[in-house]
């Protein structure tokens, strides 16, 4: 290859790559919208399907035990294929699952369907969507450069409070007008127009396609395939750090709404409002962290702060809780919890991609995107018991526990 074709390909890759961040983002947050905003329809969730707390557990956690059971697949398999056709065949089987539930899963005239196939056609849905989270990482991870990467990364992240806000203020409206046939129809057509914007745009970088690996490269891939992510006890340590760390983002995600309303008791209105501030607030933070941390080089020292951080604001609501404050500061305490446990996910990710390798990186985003959405499963089946046993109080302070387990799981810095 030319000096001169070298020159023009990374011309062309400075325009594009942010085409390639774009997807990665348009991708992320259509299934956000589902996974972060159907959580944000409980309150018509559960009358519409005439479900009791366990049983809407079961329903929200259900979507993530899909996702924990295909991530890693379908993370190697992006190590293997490449990211393009493992994220527009996912965003377009993703799509004909939600369809098929708005034709055949909601209620009618004709009877509710059972909770067990709602629950069972959110793990399908689950199982697809899955797709998106390792494949659009690896793809950010090779279009930009070290440096460049945390604020990539955390962009892209901001893609999960992204779909989750716009869910937060969509779907509990389509919901309550239109019924839930509605809220399906709409996700679908979200997740068809990210598999476009994939087919259009989603690339290979050319100076990598161009270069030819010699024998040393192929000698290193080999020996990088035969020590892998699975073999690797610090990416596995980031892994479940990740994974903790999420479980108190979860309680916020799946019961904030049936707190805000049994407890609070503000209205559908001011839910939804609260929920989008909380996921507006998280996208906020993780760009300016993702940016923070390509500054100053500080990636380690910021995800052990941030479990601290966390910690603190849970410890801070459950008080808010005890002492029946007002309404609305606890729709701000809400908010303020929800941002604090949301802030570092870019951060993280960059991490753990580094640690990885790119091109490893597809199958250890897909380790950690296993043990993220497992804690989506635990945590909506663990908060009812948790309330039968003893209050919301007692739920944020295990929230509180959580991102304390998390902290020394995240390496230390290194020392220069």
């Amino acid at each position: 290859m030319s000096t001169s074709q070298w020159a023009i390909g990374a011309a062309r890759s400075e325009t594009h790559r942010w085409k390639v961040l774009g997807v990665g983002v348009a991708a992320n947050a259509s299934f956000s919208a589902a996974a972060a905003g159907i959580p944000t329809t409980a309150v018509s969730l559960r009358a519409a399907y005439h479900l009791d707390n366990p049983a809407l557990g079961l329903v929200f956690g259900a979507m993530g035990l899909g996702v924990a059971l295909s991530e890693l697949p379908w993370g190697m398999l992006t190590d293997r294929w490449g990211d393009r056709p493992v994220l527009i065949t996912g965003l377009s089987a993703t799509a004909a699952a939600l369809a098929a539930m708005a034709w055949c899963v909601v209620p009618s005239a004709a009877g509710v369907p059972a909770s067990g196939w709602l629950a069972f056609a959110m793990c399908v849905t689950g199982l697809l969507g899955g797709s998106v989270n390792g494949s659009s990482g690896r793809a950010v991870m090779a279009w930009f450069r070290e440096g460049e990467r945390g604020l990539a990364m955390s962009i892209r992240q901001t893609a999960v409070p992204l779909g989750g806000g716009l869910g937060a203020l969509i779907l509990p409206w389509l919901a309550a007008s239109y019924g839930f046939a509605a809220v399906y129809g709409v996700l679908a057509a979200m997740c068809v127009v990210s598999a476009g914007f994939a087919w259009k745009w989603l690339i290979e970088p050319p100076f990598a396609a161009a270069v030819k690996p010699g024998a040393s490269t192929a000698a290193a891939s080999k020996a990088a395939a035969a020590t892998g992510p699975l073999r690797d006890a610090r990416i596995w340590r980031v892994v479940l750090g990740i994974g903790i760390l999420c479980v108190p983002q979860f309680a916020v995600l799946t019961f904030a709404t049936v707190f805000l309303h049994d407890f609070a008791h503000l209205g559908i209105g001011a839910i939804a409002a609260t929920m989008a501030a909380v996921q507006l607030g998280a996208m906020a933070m993780r760009v300016w962290s993702g940016r923070y941390t390509d500054r100053h080089g500080n990636r380690r020292a910021y995800l052990r702060g941030s479990t601290l951080v966390a910690m603190a604001s849970f410890v801070a609501l459950s008080v808010a809780v005890s002492i029946k404050m007002d309404a609305a500061g606890i729709a701000a305490m809400i908010v303020f919890a929800g941002v604090c446990v949301s802030a570092w996910h870019g951060v993280a990710y960059t991490e753990l991609a580094t640690l990885a390798g790119t091109s490893r990186a597809g199958t250890a985003l897909g380790m950690a995107n296993t043990v993220v959405y497992a804690g989506l499963f635990v945590a909506p089946l663990a908060i009812p018991h948790l309330l039968a046993a003893g209050s919301w109080v007692g739920v944020w302070l295990a929230a509180a526990a959580c991102a304390m387990a998390a902290y020394p799981l995240f390496p230390k810095s290194a020392r220069r």
